[in-house]
């Protein structure tokens, strides 16, 4: 959030928003739209924060609206504190605020430490256009609540964000989940970070997620999540790119496709390559497929690039999946509620049996890639490469980017898929645990 007042819709505006409402300062849903009524929010919490009362999100502000944000704010022990009495003062449990301090000893605190003190509301937002500032801001929210959480980067996109990782469990068995390869699809990113809290949570409560003890798939399965593959074109779609010649450079390519709207029909990366035809599974083939369409030159969306992982984030992606031995592997897109199973005639071991178990816990059909659709995406070239399970999932229905009323069933839909997808990587059960 800058210093400056934005105009029209902003996704800083957006957080701002967010900010205030779990403050309790705003009752309206945030629409990233600045108006009286946020700005009357904004100057009562600066009132009641002891700040200067200017109706501007200033550094100070900023600083103060944090803990709304990522969800904890740090406590200085004083005496006579106690974790019990934390708990009571803030409403959350012992157990959160154990969890979020695993080196103090609750039996012996010294006065003047300080303390991870989680918020009792979830860290990852349901109601917000997502945006690389949105994720940064949940992966330091978690990571806060759940040390266990490891939080890296894999690469850059090419305006230079961290292309984000976050890795959780201890077992010999790996997972990788991915989101947002399309910037206009970015409501799959909130459902890998949703599905990552829950299973954290579980993890902390020693509860179950989706019938499976937590404890148990921690023990067996390295999960990798990378949840937005492509943050420049997220930001553009979303708004927090609104200007700067990367801004301009897309506002250029549309105009060569004006038949896509602007910036809402943006699946590329910045440059206008599409990330998901960038691999080298039939790159060629796609090619021609793309070409004869009349995607010849950077698109907002089925440029297939120069030639295959020329797109630093696609080649990120690459290398990060070559330098592992990932058992299974899940793609999210939207939209459609399809599950793609199959690359040309590879029939990985159990991979179309794991694909109809996933069908019944989603409700989502489970069907081949559409030829026009069916090379140079992450999937085709994992199954290609390793003859292991790959999918993609396509979620909700409509036109991307999907309305956020969609979420809640788009996550309950695929809770199943997310967990279990862990669970038959390790082992396939007989039949499927379709719970």
């Amino acid at each position: 959030m800058n210093h400056s007042v934005p105009q029209g819709h902003s996704a800083l505006t957006e957080l701002l928003q967010l900010a205030l409402s779990r403050a309790g300062f705003l009752s309206e849903e945030p629409d990233g739209l600045w108006g009286p009524r946020t700005e009357e929010a904004l100057r009562r919490f600066q009132k009641d924060n002891g700040l200067p009362v200017t109706g501007v999100p200033d550094a100070a502000t900023r600083k103060a609206l944090l803990p709304w944000l990522v969800g904890s704010r740090f406590v200085t022990i004083e005496k006579g504190d106690t974790f019990w009495g934390l708990a009571q003062k803030y409403g959350v449990t012992v157990t959160a605020i154990l969890t979020a301090n695993p080196t103090l000893d609750p039996d012996n605190l010294a006065i003047g430490q300080r303390v991870v003190v989680p918020l009792w509301f979830p860290v990852v937002p349901h109601n917000i256009s997502f945006s690389s500032e949105a994720l940064e801001l949940s992966l330091l929210g978690l990571r806060l609540r759940y040390p266990f959480l490891r939080v890296e980067s894999f690469g850059k996109s090419v305006m230079g964000r961290p292309l984000r990782l976050v890795t959780v469990g201890e077992g010999e068995t790996e997972v990788f989940y991915n989101a947002s390869h399309h910037a206009n699809e970015w409501l799959t990113t909130p459902l890998l970070l949703t599905f990552l809290e829950e299973y954290s949570l579980a993890l902390s409560e020693g509860k179950a997620i989706y019938g499976i003890p937590a404890e148990d798939l921690y023990r067996n399965v390295t999960l990798f999540l990378a949840p937005m593959v492509n943050p420049d074109g997220v930001d553009l779609v979303t708004g927090l790119l609104t200007e700067g010649p990367y801004y301009e450079q897309a506002l250029r390519i549309s105009g060569d496709y004006p038949s896509v709207p602007f910036p809402s029909g943006w699946k590329a990366n910045i440059d206008g390559i599409d990330l998901n035809l960038q691999y080298p599974a039939s790159w060629e083939e796609a090619k021609r497929i793309k070409e004869a369409a009349g995607w010849c030159s950077p698109a907002p969306r089925d440029y297939v690039g120069t030639a295959p992982l020329t797109a630093p984030e696609s080649r990120a992606v690459y290398d990060f999946t070559m330098a592992h031995d990932f058992k299974l592997t899940l793609s999210y897109h939207s939209q459609g509620e399809i599950i793609y199973w199959k690359y040309l005639d590879r029939l990985p071991p159990h991979s179309y049996k794991i694909a109809l178990c996933f069908g019944t816990v989603s409700g989502y059909s489970v069907e081949e890639t559409p030829l026009q659709s069916g090379y140079a995406g992450y999937k085709d070239w994992f199954i290609d490469r390793y003859n292991r399970p790959g999918y993609t999932i396509e979620v909700g229905k409509g036109e991307s980017p999907l309305p956020l009323s969609q979420f809640p069933r788009i996550y309950q839909d695929n809770l199943g898929i997310l967990a279990l997808g862990m669970r038959l990587a390790v082992e396939l059960p007989e039949g499927c645990p379709c719970g």
